[in-house]
């Protein structure tokens, strides 16, 4: 059985070069970013989402990476309590929000990291930054065809 990091590798792998590449960037800047944070992976049919939070319970992830075949989107769990003057969220749900990311830099400009700042400030959990974190396989999906 491969560790959680190699089965992530492989199911970032499925997606296309492009998407892969955003992606694997796109999670090394989180997990600089938010230290101490175990990462919840859910395998789906069409989506991969690597979530951000104190421990593996999905309901104590504050944000996530949905991984789409054809691009990736920043999803926060709490995103409708999140201020967001410059109308960046979408969604019209009760409680998740989330912003199509257009490259790895997206996530360390101001407005994005103003957003993570205020969902990590806000967790119902925090997220202890000395913790081990690590990451968690959760959920995998069959799939009937492939993502590229």
């Amino acid at each position: 059985m491969p560790d959680a990091r190699a089965q992530l590798d492989a199911f970032i792998d499925k997606f296309t070069d492009d998407v892969a590449g955003q992606t694997r960037a796109m999670l090394a800047h989180l997990q600089t970013r938010i230290p101490g944070a175990t990462i919840p992976v859910y395998d789906n049919y069409n989506t991969l989402a690597i979530g951000f939070g104190p421990d593996d319970r999905v309901k104590h992830v504050v944000l996530s990476l949905a991984v789409f075949p054809r691009w990736v989107t920043l999803c926060f769990t709490w995103g409708i309590k999140l201020p967001d003057p410059l109308k960046l969220l979408k969604g019209e749900g009760n409680q998740v929000r989330s912003v199509r990311l257009t490259s790895p830099a997206h996530l360390a400009e101001p407005p994005i990291d103003a957003l993570i700042a205020a969902a990590l400030a806000d967790a119902v959990v925090p997220i202890d930054a000395r913790a081990t974190g690590g990451i968690v396989i959760k959920s995998i999906s069959a799939r009937q065809r492939p993502r590229r």
